[in-house]
């Protein structure tokens, strides 16, 4: 099984890489803090926290965890930044990950996934520390991140061993920018990558029961990931009795939420949102 995924690795680093080159930038915003949330093989993997500039570690704040894209083999947790940024400003603790990369040696998608659940646990089981309320966590990501925020609620068989698994994963809201929710697409497909494998990390193709409020941001001119299979993901979600929106930016193609002005205009949009669903303080 780990030559499948470690296959479905070569796959995306031609095919969902696209938006990792903001990773590289040196001129955004700085976290207030790092945090260690678990050590692989003896290498430490982080979270990257923006706090609100009157932050207490008595308040009880609702928070954002992001995860970033770049193919599940790239990008860093900079990528969101200044999403980051500006929702610490309007009074969430914001987190960014750091997980395990296809790019290096024996990491598969899976271990990504694995890295995503221990992430939001450890937010979660550190919430009083870092003045959140943990009923009021909301995940979001772009692109193989925004796989990784799905799998939160759907991928519930894919679990570290060393998790506490009575830690639920479920957040309160999801907010996903040209998402990989349906991994069965003719370009998947036609990528050699087992079907069974495909599915089995297919957010789609797990949805059950529950499912939070979520937002989708996704040009229809993108070629990576075909709008078409996140609106069947939204639509599934309304069939099961939740709420699921696609706000469609015409003519524009993968990660155009990472350029401007649209980095601006999205945010914007999930603050609005957030603030529909009372996880974000209406300015006054």
């Amino acid at each position: 099984m780990n030559a499948r995924f470690l296959l479905m690795g070569c796959w995306v680093l031609g095919v969902l890489a696209a938006d990792s080159g903001w990773a590289q930038r040196a001129d955004l915003p700085a976290p207030t803090e790092k945090r260690v949330y678990k050590e692989v093989s003896g290498k430490p993997l982080e979270i990257w926290i923006w706090k609100p500039a009157d932050w207490k570690k008595e308040d009880q704040r609702s928070a954002v965890v992001f995860y970033h894209g770049g193919g599940w083999r790239g990008g860093s947790p900079t990528a969101f930044a200044r999403q980051s940024a500006k929702l610490a400003e309007r009074g969430m603790v914001a987190c960014s990950v750091q997980y395990r990369l296809t790019s290096q040696p024996g990491v598969t998608v899976e271990d990504c996934v694995k890295d995503a659940r221990s992430a939001f646990r450890w937010v979660k089981a550190h919430a009083g520390e870092l003045g959140i309320d943990a009923a009021k966590m909301v995940a979001g990501g772009g692109s193989a991140g925004g796989h990784l925020a799905g799998a939160l609620v759907t991928l519930n068989d894919i679990n570290d061993p060393a998790d506490d698994l009575r830690i639920s994963t479920l957040p309160a809201a999801l907010v996903l920018f040209n998402p990989a929710l349906k991994l069965d697409f003719p370009r998947a497909r036609e990528s050699g990558v087992p079907v069974e494998t495909l599915l089995k990390l297919s957010p789609y193709h797990h949805l059950v029961g529950v499912h939070p409020p979520t937002i989708i941001f996704h040009g229809d001119a993108d070629s990576t990931v075909p709008i078409e299979t996140v609106q069947a993901y939204a639509a599934k979600v309304r069939e099961l009795g939740g709420q699921a929106q696609v706000l469609v930016a015409a003519g524009q193609a993968h990660a155009y939420f990472n350029k401007e002005p649209h980095v601006w205009q999205t945010v914007e949009r999930a603050m609005a949102f957030l603030e529909e669903r009372q996880l974000l303080k209406e300015l006054r």
